[in-house]
């Protein structure tokens, strides 16, 4: 479906697009720096989304807006295992705290971006696909709260 931006639409979507290069920095990183595994490969998962999210936006402003599907349970269907039981270093685990409430943050931040631009855009399809990213970042943030309540990190 080919679409046609206002500047302050074009805008929005440039800001949410940077948005999206912060998070994919920042689990890249969170990736690196994560003692866990199981953390490591929750953060390259969710930096693999963040791309996802990066590309349809960039879609969106050369005039393309890719189809969602909207019944995205990834958060709620997510059963991480404990990592953080027996013999660890307690250092590690604060360490993974600290990146895990890093993310929730920020994810809680991207949400509020998508929800208060959403109005932005009278097209449906627009609308909804940025309605579609603002539940995969609320779910990311689901899936990152899940891991530290099963590691006793809350």
């Amino acid at each position: 479906m080919i679409v046609n931006l206002t500047e302050k639409q074009r805008f929005v979507i440039t800001d949410l697009k940077d948005q999206e290069q912060l998070c994919m920095d920042k689990y890249e990183k969170g990736a690196q720096m994560a003692k866990d595994p199981v953390l490591k490969d929750l953060f390259s998962a969710i930096r693999q989304e963040e791309q996802q999210h990066y590309d349809s936006l960039d879609k969106l402003l050369h005039g393309e807006c890719v189809a969602v599907d909207t019944k995205d349970k990834a958060g709620q269907n997510y059963e991480p295992k404990a990592t953080y039981t027996g013999s660890f270093m307690q250092a590690d685990k604060e360490n993974d705290k600290y990146l895990c409430t890093d993310a929730i943050t920020t994810e809680k931040y991207v949400s509020s971006a998508y929800d208060f631009n959403l109005f932005q855009f009278a097209d449906p399809n627009i609308r909804r696909l940025l309605n579609d990213m603002e539940t995969e970042e609320q779910n990311h943030a689901e899936m990152i709260y899940k891991y530290k309540t099963v590691n006793q990190m809350i």
